[in-house]
């Protein structure tokens, strides 16, 4: 196991993000807990956070929130660049929970897959 901190981008009312902390916590893990809808990453951490997960922003964007819906122009229409600036200002739009150890990061849905950081 790498001696690297963990992070978790963590929504505590999520039922997904809990259960990823508690599996980090149940292998003796105490990660560094951001709760980004108190603290939202900015674009620039977005974008770094789309390398370490190896995805395109609109492939960490959270479509069924109401905030998604309201983008002008849609979605679908905006840049990469545009679209790390409307999940910056707009949190909830981030999928979650993001969980990064060095320069690797995964998505815990399922919560599971924090396991390939382990």
């Amino acid at each position: 196991m790498s001696d690297e901190p963990i992070t978790i981008y963590h929504n505590p009312r999520c039922s997904k993000s809990r259960q990823t902390l508690a599996l980090l916590e149940d292998a003796g893990i105490s990660p560094r807990v951001i709760e980004y809808l108190d603290h939202p990453p900015t674009a620039e951490e977005l974008a770094t956070l789309a390398n370490q997960l190896d995805m395109q922003p609109g492939e960490f964007i959270r479509s069924k929130e109401a905030a998604y819906n309201q983008l002008i122009p849609p979605a679908g229409d905006r840049s990469p660049a545009e679209l790390l600036a409307a999940m910056a200002a707009n949190p909830i739009l981030i999928e979650r929970p993001i969980v990064v150890r060095g320069n690797r990061a995964v998505l815990g849905r399922p919560p599971e897959n924090v396991h390939q950081l382990l």
